[in-house]
C-alpha cells in the first residue's frame, strides 16, 4: 500500500535502466553480426534522451532526428558517434555538424547543392549516409538518383570517401506481406556494384527479417521494450518494458446504481459499486480518447478504465478490487504492456510514450 501523505498524489515515470540494458542485449543476440544503431530521438522516444544516451554507451552509434538534437549532446559531454536521421536542412547545420562530429544522412540532391556551395572544409570532414528510397516513399533518393549522387559526392574532398548506404521499412510489421522482401531485394539491386556498408534493419527488421541484418541495425521501439510487430507485444520477444507510468488512487467514491461518471455522463453504474479517481489525464500524457474497459492495475490488480479521461484525472472501475485511498495505479509499464493501451486507445506504443508530459515527475533507476 503507497504512503499517500509522504509521497504525494501525482503521476510518475520510472525509468528502468537495467531494462534498457537488457533490451540492447536481445539487439545483439538477434542480429550478432551486426554494429548497433541505438535511436533516442525524440528525447529518445519520451524517456529521456541523456539519460538514455549515457545508458547506451556500449552501442556504436547513437542516432537522433536533427542536428540540435546531436549538438545537445555533444554539449552535455556525449561522445559516441552520433548519425543524424533527417541529415541537414541549411548551411548552418552542415557547419555545426562538422563543428561536432556529427554523421549525416543524404537523402536530397538539395543537400548535395548546398555541400558543393562551402569552401574551405577540411578533408574528410563529414561522415555521410545515403538513403535510398526502396518504398517508404518519405525520405530518401530514387535509384537513379542515388547512382548519380555518390558520383558527386565523392568528388567531394570534405565528405569521406566511405559513406554508408541504408533505406528505411515501410511494411515490416507485417510478416504477411512480401513488401519488405521486394524493399531488401532492390535495395540489395541497388548496392550490388558499391563496397560500402549496409543499413536496412530497424526494430521490425531486426527481429522479423534476418535477411536485413547487414553491417548496422537500427534499433528504436524495441530498446524502449514494446514491440514493433502488429499483434505482438514486448515480452513476446523477450524485451522488458523501460517505462512504467504509473500514479495514485486520489479517491475512492461509493456510488449508486445508474449514477453516471465524467464530462458527458457517458458512463453509468450497472449497480452499486466503488469507483476509484486516479491522479492523472490527458495533461499528463495518457491517451484522451482511451475508452471505457482500457486495462489498468491497481494495487498490481487488472481492472479497467470507465468514463471519459479528463485533463488530470481518470476514473476506475474497483468492483472486486482491493484498494485504499493512495494505492497505486499502472497505466501502463511492468505487468501491463503499453501495447494493450495503445491498441485501446487507437493508436500505438510510439505515441503513448512520446507523448508523456514535463508535468510528470520522472525517476532513474538502475
Amino acid at each position: 500500500m503507497a504512503d499517500a501523505a509522504q509521497r504525494g498524489l501525482g503521476p510518475q515515470a520510472i525509468i528502468n535502466l537495467e531494462a534498457l540494458r537488457h533490451n540492447l542485449q536481445i539487439v545483439r543476440q538477434l542480429a550478432p553480426g551486426s554494429g548497433i544503431v541505438s535511436v533516442i530521438k525524440a528525447d529518445a522516444y519520451g524517456h529521456g534522451m541523456l539519460q538514455v544516451a549515457r545508458v547506451l554507451s556500449d552501442s556504436d552509434i547513437l542516432a537522433v532526428a536533427r542536428v540540435s538534437e546531436g549538438v545537445t549532446l555533444r554539449e552535455s559531454g556525449i561522445d559516441r558517434p552520433i548519425l543524424v536521421l533527417e541529415g541537414f536542412f541549411e548551411l548552418s547545420e552542415i557547419k555545426s555538424a562538422i563543428e561536432h562530429r556529427l554523421q549525416i544522412t543524404i537523402h536530397h540532391t538539395r543537400q548535395i547543392d548546398m555541400l558543393e556551395t562551402l569552401q574551405g572544409l577540411a578533408d574528410n570532414a563529414l561522415q555521410f549516409w545515403l538513403k535510398v528510397d526502396t518504398g517508404m516513399h518519405r525520405l530518401g533518393m530514387s535509384v537513379e538518383e542515388a547512382h548519380k549522387s555518390l558520383a558527386r559526392l565523392q568528388q567531394l574532398r570534405c565528405c569521406s570517401g566511405t559513406p554508408v548506404l541504408m533505406t528505411h521499412f515501410a511494411n515490416a510489421d507485417d510478416i504477411d506481406t512480401d513488401f519488405t522482401l521486394n524493399q531488401i531485394k532492390a535495395f540489395r539491386d541497388f548496392s550490388a556494384q558499391y563496397d560500402f556498408p549496409l543499413s536496412l534493419a530497424n526494430s521490425a527488421g531486426i527481429i522479423a527479417w534476418p535477411e536485413s541484418h547487414q553491417q548496422w541495425v537500427r534499433p528504436g521501439i524495441m530498446l524502449y521494450g514494446a514491440s514493433p510487430m502488429l499483434g505482438i507485444k514486448g515480452p513476446d520477444h523477450q524485451l522488458q518494458p523501460v517505462m512504467t507510468l504509473k500514479s495514485q488512487l486520489m479517491t475512492i467514491n461509493h456510488l449508486k446504481k445508474d449514477d453516471c461518471i465524467g464530462y458527458g455522463s457517458c458512463w453509468c453504474c450497472p449497480e452499486d459499486m466503488p469507483v476509484g479517481v486516479v491522479a492523472i489525464g490527458y495533461g499528463d500524457g495518457y491517451p484522451r480518447h482511451a475508452p471505457s474497459g482500457t486495462p489498468v492495475l491497481v494495487n498490481g490488480q487488472r481492472t479497467q478504465l470507465i468514463g471519459r479521461v479528463s485533463m488530470d484525472m481518470v476514473t476506475v472501475d474497483l468492483r472486486g478490487i482491493e484498494a485504499v485511498e493512495g494505492d497505486d495505479v499502472i497505466l501502463w509499464g511492468k505487468g501491463l504492456a503499453a501495447e494493450e493501451i495503445a491498441e485501446s486507445a487507437g493508436t500505438i506504443s510510439y505515441e503513448l510514450f512520446c507523448g508523456v508530459t514535463s508535468r510528470v515527475r520522472f525517476e532513474y533507476r538502475g
